[in-house]
């Protein structure tokens, strides 16, 4: 019988400390969200931009590297 080539993957999830420190992160969100939601707007727009900019250099570097 042949063995398995393919290597185990681990299991999806965590321990105990790993998913209280999720819920920690949710909850501290929600809470910025609710007492503070304009300076959430603000994070999350810059977020965006920040990604958005990465994209857009990527696509920029990947056009002229093609050229």
């Amino acid at each position: 019988m042949a063995k398995n080539s393919m290597p185990v993957m681990p299991k999806a999830g965590g321990g105990a400390l790993a998913k209280l420190m999720w819920s920690l992160v949710v909850i501290a969100l929600l809470v910025l969200v609710v007492k503070h939601p304009t300076d959430a707007a603000a994070i999350a727009r810059g977020g965006f931009e920040l990604i958005g900019g990465t994209v857009d250099g990527l696509v920029s570097f990947f056009r002229q590297v093609g050229q």
